[in-house]
């Protein structure tokens, strides 16, 4: 069905959506839209506006109304929110809130203090996040440490959920069997092709608490056949010495959530009452030096595929004086929404490599990551638009 053509109430028609904002900068493009940085005339609030020309969604109407379906239903603090819609005749604008806090990998390495209880509180946020879109039917499919974003760079700023790209609503039969997400997140029975549900969100939150407390993920290997065999039979371990200082508790709740048998694993539900996340059996001793070097060692920085241009949220949050320091590239295509209208480029001076689907797309405007040279890049800001890139690495 084309859009502008099914009705929905929540669509706001617009002649011209510079009357309700006043466009800053390209953020940066994704396969088929242009992300920019905005801000609201009546508020004077900064926001992240998706311009999608119509003519560039022919046989991928289904998609984004998909996309725009999950969003618009998803009010949670803990989830970065789609705040409006509008449809002129040539384009559809969503009007996405901005989250300037950088990336969770980022915020753990820049810490000079780091225990189980952080990681614990960490991801007590996203169990309750999830648990509030398993309670409406919504499977995010696609959660990952780079989806992970900081609200604002406030020490004790909330963590927030993005990138619902692969997201789906369930249906009655509550089960599907679309093969989508990252390889080293997936739960064993998406790669087994096999029909699955919610409990895939709960694997993937059992993975990233595995990285959290030491820095490596639990699975890793150059060859993506041997890395899927691992991740079919669950083949992991707490390895020694990276795992001796955390608790037992620890590990039980990660084995709850990183159980094969989907039917076995720990719903949301079951994960927050565990002892590791509702009582205090999470450990207070400082584990900042062991993570943030696996950190550094397993993940590697990477540039972001023209999605986010970063440099142009600094400018524009400096002089609100919240003090981000990100950088990125900016790029702006013949026919953006507001071309003429934007501020120097910064020139990119590292090649990358394409990473990802290339099909889907995500609603966040921190999208399309992307693999690359990080050479050099040790010294500089930590708290930029960065993706991280799993690689595996000797932890030797």
């Amino acid at each position: 069905m084309p859009l502008g053509e099914d009705g929905n109430g929540w669509k706001k028609k617009t002649s011209d959506i510079k009357e309700n904002y006043d466009f800053k900068e390209v953020l940066g493009t994704g396969a088929f839209s242009e992300v920019v940085l905005a801000e609201e005339k009546r508020t004077q609030r900064l926001v992240a506006i998706k311009c999608i020309p119509k003519k560039a969604l022919e046989g991928k109407e289904n998609n984004i109304e998909n996309e725009i379906a999950v969003l618009h239903r998803i009010k949670h603090p803990n989830i970065v929110s789609l705040e409006d819609i509008f449809e002129s005749t040539s384009h559809l604008y969503l009007v996405m809130q901005l989250v300037s806090g950088g990336e969770l990998f980022d915020r753990i390495v820049e810490k000079g203090f780091y225990t189980e209880r952080d990681a614990s509180q960490l991801i007590h946020q996203i169990l309750d996040a999830v648990k509030y879109l398993h309670d409406m039917g919504i499977v995010h499919r696609d959660l990952k440490p780079e989806n992970l974003l900081y609200y604002s760079m406030d020490e004790d700023s909330k963590i927030m959920i993005s990138d619902f790209g692969l997201s789906k609503i369930e249906g009655s039969g509550s089960v599907m069997s679309t093969a989508c997400g990252t390889p080293g997140y997936v739960a064993p029975e998406v790669l087994a092709q096999k029909p699955y549900s919610k409990a895939v969100d709960c694997w993937s939150i059992g993975v990233i608490s595995y990285i959290l407390l030491c820095g490596y993920p639990p699975f890793y290997d150059e060859n993506d056949a041997k890395l899927f065999e691992q991740i079919l039979k669950a083949e992991y371990e707490f390895d020694s010495p990276y795992w001796d200082d955390i608790s037992d508790s620890a590990k039980d709740f990660i084995c709850h959530l990183m159980e094969k048998e989907p039917s076995k694993r720990y719903t949301c539900d079951q994960a927050l009452q565990h002892p590791w996340i509702s009582g205090d059996t999470a450990l207070d001793k400082n584990i900042h030096e062991s993570v943030s070097a696996q950190i550094k060692k397993n993940f590697a920085k990477s540039k972001w595929k023209q999605a986010f241009n970063a440099t142009a949220v600094v400018r524009h949050m400096r002089r609100l004086q919240l003090g981000t320091s990100l950088e990125g590239p900016s790029q702006l295509t013949p026919t953006s929404p507001c071309h003429g209208h934007l501020l120097p480029e910064e020139e990119e001076e590292e090649e990358d490599e394409d990473l990802g689907n290339g099909e889907e797309e995500s609603l966040s405007h921190y999208e399309d990551g992307r693999r690359g040279s990080t050479e050099g890049s040790a010294d500089r800001d930590s708290l930029r638009s960065c993706t991280y890139c799993c690689r595996p690495a000797s932890r030797v």
